[in-house]
């Protein structure tokens, strides 16, 4: 459930193209010529790359559409041919943004866009010959062995999305589980040790001529504060909410002891990875059925029986979302919305059915792209992708380089707060449940529970990807302790461990997407703590006096004006700006997760009472 916000997402890119180390210093020289080391030139320059970011990112975007929703031969090669001009772009822009911000005396506004310019991109290769192409090679090469790689099952070679499934399979023994965890980290991840190793070498050179530390510095730099502050952030939010993670691991330790035996899975000491559904144990709701209590599991209602019986079809489907949001006091969604959105997939050709979120002119040509299912996932994930667009709109008066949430983690948060609204109550209102047919308190544990098993579980993963990453980044972590380092981190975290001892010379992170593909990963913790902190402050606001959990602040104006003046500030100011005009607050905090779960918390603290805590 991504956003596509051309503006940013599709210029932000991660690679260093080729004809960037042909052209760079030309092009620097020309711009320079025409707009002088002054700030008055920094601030003229700016203005130019915005017009020019702009003006590309419609085009480009149009194309990236048309590539998603009618994949041929043809829209392949526009979408590679225009990725190309927007690499090259970011990259040049970046790297003559770092010599403007060398001027003293800049306009604060123009200060802060440099830094936007040269954060930009993920991955930077240094200005001197062949490094972008290698970089870029070396990247490409790890992006096509992720996608091509598999594992076994029962020695049969088994591919990605089919692994990935069957480690959620429940009917899978631990044997079988242990031996598709294994083998997909052998294949995968192991041979990418050495040219990671090469990769992080170039682009850590690229980022030091940006003017930091290194890429972790980098990457950190986006949060409006010290790098090292934000670091230190991570982990206080982390500490506000893993007693709650604490809790749940003690539980579901019990459970798959209780399942397994403890030649299996000891009832003390870390969780065997292999047993949590996942490849890497970050979302454990595919074994929920294992953990749940009797009678605990039903929350009273099904929402995919209710669309049925509602006779929604997917249009409708979509209105409904769009209602909660006109409850709110916002405009309806354009027409254009209706007419180019992508709501079935289509029967005459291929498509991209992931479900995004899109600003094509950056403007009002709002869409989804989706092959929506009449089902309760379905139903929660247009909530999602609408909480992004409504996002997009807000913000569309602001400069180009200010399209975009507060931080990486806003735009993701302000969907799943959406998500999080989906309750009882909100069913009730829009008259898809009767009021009689709202499950008691008794029901609670159960709701509760399957929310936790992903939201909750993946916290300290959410965490850790990018902890190592700047272990990496920054030398703390050497390439021989690449794999030790990644499991310690795990243990430390999780509390999980590998089923079989895994040798130190393995390059398990290789072998989880983002870490190859170069994805920052943090963006998802800070979501997830994110995501309660808005959804309570909208039922204070509300007046909600229920358990969090139950509140529906739909229809109400005093929420959706609030909400508004967050959304419409995009990436213009820091990121403590936006939030204290939702919640009254300057500080991220897990708080808010913790209230929410506070019935969970206080049940599973009752069935461990006795049981050991910890690994």
């Amino acid at each position: 459930m991504k956003f596509a916000s051309v503006a940013l997402s599709a210029l932000a890119v991660s690679l260093a193209a080729p004809a960037m180390a042909d052209h760079h210093a030309e092009t620097s020289e020309a711009a320079v010529s025409a707009y002088p080391m002054t700030p008055q030139g920094a601030a003229d320059w700016v203005a130019m790359v915005e017009q020019d970011m702009f003006d590309f990112s419609v085009e480009y975007g149009r194309v990236l559409w048309l590539n998603n929703t009618y994949i041929v031969h043809d829209s392949n090669q526009l979408a590679a041919k225009y990725g190309a001009q927007a690499t090259e772009k970011s990259v040049t822009y970046a790297n003559e943004a770092a010599q403007y911000a060398r001027v003293a005396g800049l306009d604060p506004e123009v200060a802060r866009k440099l830094d936007i310019l040269r954060n930009g991109i993920v991955m930077p290769a240094p200005v001197r010959d062949g490094a972008a192409t290698e970089l870029n090679e070396i990247a490409t090469k790890l992006g096509a062995a992720y996608g091509q790689g598999t594992g076994t099952l029962n020695g049969e070679e088994i591919n990605g999305s089919d692994i990935e499934a069957e480690m959620g399979n429940l009917d899978r023994t631990p044997a079988e589980l242990a031996e598709m965890r294994a083998s997909w980290h052998d294949n995968v991840g192991a041979p990418m040790r050495g040219d990671y190793q090469r990769m992080i070498a170039i682009a850590n050179e690229g980022s030091k001529e940006l003017g930091f530390a290194d890429l972790g510095a980098m990457w950190r730099s986006n949060y409006d504060m010290d790098p090292d502050q934000f670091a230190a952030e991570t982990e206080r939010m982390w500490q506000e909410v893993k007693p709650l993670y604490m809790a749940l691991h003690t539980y579901v330790r019990g459970k798959l002891n209780a399942k397994y035996g403890a030649e299996v899975q000891p009832a003390t000491g870390p969780i065997r990875a292999d047993l949590l559904g996942n490849m890497w144990a970050q979302e454990w709701g595919n074994i929920y059925p294992l953990v749940a209590p009797e009678g605990a599991g039903d929350i009273g209602y099904d929402l995919t029986d209710l669309i049925t019986a509602k006779g929604l079809d997917e249009i409708e489907m979509v209105r409904t979302g769009e209602q909660f949001f006109s409850s709110l006091g916002f405009e309806p969604l354009p027409e254009t919305f209706w007419e180019r959105s992508q709501f079935v997939k289509p029967q005459d050709r291929e498509v991209v059915c992931h479900a995004s979120a899109w600003d094509v002119d950056n403007v009002d040509d709002l869409r989804i792209k989706m092959c929506i299912k009449k089902n309760a996932d379905d139903f929660i994930t247009i909530h999602h992708e609408l909480g992004h667009n409504y996002y997009q709109r807000a913000y569309n008066q602001q400069d180009y380089l200010h399209l975009n949430g507060a931080n990486d983690g806003f735009h993701e948060a302000i969907g799943d707060m959406i998500a999080l609204s989906i309750t009882p109550e909100y069913l009730v209102q829009i008259d898809m449940l009767d009021r009689e047919d709202v499950p008691g308190a008794d029901k609670d544990i159960g709701l509760l529970l399957r929310q936790a098993m992903d939201k909750v579980a993946f916290l300290p993963f959410g965490l850790l990807v990018d902890k190592w990453r700047w272990g990496v980044f920054d030398g703390s972590i050497t390439p021989a302790t690449y794999n030790t380092a990644w499991h310690d981190l795990k243990r430390e975290y999780q509390g999980i461990t590998p089923p079989v001892e895994r040798p130190d010379d393995a390059f398990d992170p290789g072998a989880k997407y983002h870490i190859p593909g170069n994805t920052p990963y943090t963006r998802y913790f800070l979501a997830r703590i994110l995501q309660f902190q808005f959804y309570k402050a909208a039922c204070d606001q509300a007046g909600w006096e229920g358990p969090l959990h139950r509140c529906s602040f739909y229809g109400n104006k005093e929420v959706g004006e609030k909400l508004n003046a967050m959304l419409e500030m995009g990436a213009s100011k820091p990121w403590p700006d936006a939030l204290e005009a939702f919640t009254g607050s300057r500080e991220m905090s897990g708080k808010a997760m913790m209230e929410y779960f506070a019935p969970l918390k206080e049940w599973l603290d009752k069935q461990n009472a006795g049981k050991p805590s910890g690994w």
